[in-house]
Parts: structure tokens; C-alpha cells; sequence
């Protein structure tokens, strides 16, 4: 063996101009992206809910000389609230650790992006339970794999499957329901995967497509189901326990969303749903967020929290259509 050694000659030390971190990017989270944001600067409170079945109704009638007009008025629902509650997370930095740490690590800055990926992920499981789930909106569909009845479709990952159609006969129905065409779509990423793979879909593009290359992106998805824009749900959880194996999965799965979002908020504006962000919550920023580092004397730690405060809140199910399943 050649003397000295490779281990006598130099001692690992951590590198100071690369670290690895697989921390997700804030673009795989739809729930900041889709309903418009409402800053309030009360926790709770009401608003104004107008039935749209007294505004859609032809009540006009001939008159007759020396007679009044046939009238009539809208019902107002005073009824409808909000509350923001409050979620929390906080890294402790013990001044220990804090001591003996080596360069690159950067405890401060990587507690905060700790944290901030702790509040997306919150975020992104409430807009999932919220709206992405069964039984919420008036249209609901059920993905299989074989003779789908009622309100079941052909698994979109088929080949023999529609989605074009699907999605389209969905726009049809809430136009018809309620007068408005959805115009934003959601996707969980399996779902996705799978529209952009579909022969119906391969087949539109590439025949639209005059440089004969059948590039299928989020934007070719959009103008192929004529909405502003598609979101893809791409972020991440690790369902194991605490110090076991990871185990990611989806927050979105295999599911699609279909709703009609308004350009802007505003009085008399319908919107499949809204966030209500507590803006007045001492220094939370538009989202109803904010986070803190101060002092933990008694842990002798520095600790770097983060809340939120908002509301996902459902508006109306008539402007909103979902599929579960829709991908085998």
C-alpha cells in the first residue's frame, strides 16, 4: 500500500458551494392559483348570496293601456360566511446547533423555506379536500375501467375513452345550469399525463399543428377545451410515519376539475369558489400569511414560525364539475 494514504492526506469536509435539498418548487401548487383571492380584514363575517333563479326567469307581459307593469324582485341570502382559521408550524434553531454548524448551512434561511413548504403543502390538502373530491359540485362523474352507467365515464387512460366530449358535455351542462361556460380546468398530474397522451387529444393538436409535431402543452390543452388556462396539480406528500421510509404521493391524484372563475372579484360576481384571506392579522401579507423569528429564551433556540389564515371557501356547486378516478 503506497504511503501516505488517501485518507492521510486529506479529511472530508463539507463542501461550501453545493448542498442538496429536494425542496418542491411553488409552481407544482394549483390552490393560490385558481379562485380569486378575497383580503378581509375580519376573521369571520358574512356576504350577500343572490338566487339566480329569480334573474333567469322571462317574467316580462303584455300591457295593457291605463295598466301597470307586470314586477317582481330577488331573494338575498344573508346567511353565507366565512372564518379563516389559523395554521401553524415552527422550526426551533438551538444556539448549540447554531454554533457547530459548518459552512454552507444557513439555518435561518432554511428554516423559512422549510416552513414554507410546510404552509403550500397545508394549502394544497385543504383546495384538495375542498374542492378535488366527490360530492361537492353539482356535476360528478366516476372514472372505470369498462361499461360506464349514469354518471360514470370511460377511464380517460383508454384509448376507447372520450374526454374530449366528457369535458365538453360538462361545459354544456353548467352553461345550461347556471349561464356561465367554465373556464378554468385542474388536473391532477396522473390525469393530465393522460390527456396529453390520448389519441383524441395526439390527433387535434397534430392536425392543428402546421409544423406536422403534435406538441401537446398546457396551452394546446387549453385552446383544445376552450378555457383561459389548465393547472396541473403536481405537488407532493410523504404519507409515512415520522423516521420511516418516504412514501409521496400526489396531493391532486387521479382526479379533474372543471369551474368558472371570474376575471376579478367584486359585488354581484359569481365565482365557483373563493379564498378568504385574513389580511388583518397583525403583518399576514395578501394570502393571509405571515412568518416570525424570535426568541425561545427558555429553549435557548431561535424559532421561525409561519400561519396562515384564510378560508377555501365553496361558493357555488352549480359552477363546478369534478371526476374522480378518471384515470385508472
Amino acid at each position: 500500500m503506497p504511503l501516505p494514504t488517501l485518507s492521510d492526506v486529506h479529511v472530508n469536509r463539507p463542501l461550501t458551494n453545493i448542498s442538496i435539498a429536494m425542496i418542491q418548487d411553488d409552481n407544482n401548487f394549483v390552490a393560490q392559483k385558481v379562485f380569486p383571492n378575497i383580503p378581509v380584514s375580519k376573521q369571520s363575517d358574512a356576504y350577500f348570496t343572490y338566487d339566480n333563479a329569480y334573474w333567469n326567469k322571462d317574467e316580462m307581459q303584455l300591457r295593457a293601456p291605463a295598466t301597470e307593469s307586470h314586477g317582481n324582485g330577488w331573494k338575498i341570502d344573508a346567511n353565507s360566511t366565512y372564518f379563516a382559521r389559523v395554521w401553524a408550524f415552527h422550526k426551533d434553531i438551538d444556539d448549540q446547533i447554531r454554533a457547530n454548524a459548518d459552512s454552507p448551512l444557513n439555518l435561518d434561511t432554511e428554516a423559512t423555506k422549510y416552513c414554507t413548504l410546510k404552509a403550500l403543502l397545508k394549502r394544497e390538502k385543504i383546495f384538495a379536500t375542498n374542492y378535488m373530491t366527490g360530492g361537492v359540485w353539482t356535476r360528478d362523474w366516476d372514472g372505470v375501467a369498462a361499461g360506464p352507467i349514469g354518471n360514470q365515464v370511460l377511464q380517460w387512460n383508454d384509448a376507447a375513452s372520450t374526454p374530449i366530449e366528457d369535458v365538453w358535455d360538462a361545459k354544456e351542462d353548467m352553461l345550461e345550469l347556471t349561464g356561465f361556460e367554465p373556464n378554468v380546468m385542474v388536473l391532477g398530474y396522473p390525469v393530465y399525463k393522460a390527456l396529453i397522451n390520448h389519441p383524441d387529444t395526439v390527433d387535434r393538436v397534430k392536425y392543428g399543428n402546421t409544423s406536422g409535431v403534435a406538441m401537446i402543452d398546457l396551452n394546446e390543452l387549453a385552446q383544445l377545451f376552450k378555457v383561459d388556462k389548465v393547472l396541473v396539480m403536481r405537488g407532493i406528500e410523504n404519507t409515512a410515519v415520522e423516521g420511516a421510509a418516504g412514501v409521496n404521493a400526489f396531493i391532486g391524484g387521479k382526479v379533474a376539475g372543471l369551474f368558472y372563475v371570474p376575471p376579478s372579484p367584486g359585488l354581484m360576481t359569481p365565482s365557483a369558489g373563493y379564498t378568504f384571506s385574513w389580511t388583518g392579522f397583525l403583518g399576514a401579507g395578501p394570502a393571509g400569511n405571515r412568518i416570525k423569528r424570535f426568541r425561545m429564551e427558555q429553549l435557548s433556540s431561535d424559532r421561525v414560525e409561519i400561519e396562515i389564515a384564510c378560508d377555501l371557501k365553496l361558493i357555488s356547486a352549480g359552477l363546478g364539475a369534478f371526476w374522480a378516478s378518471v384515470v385508472a
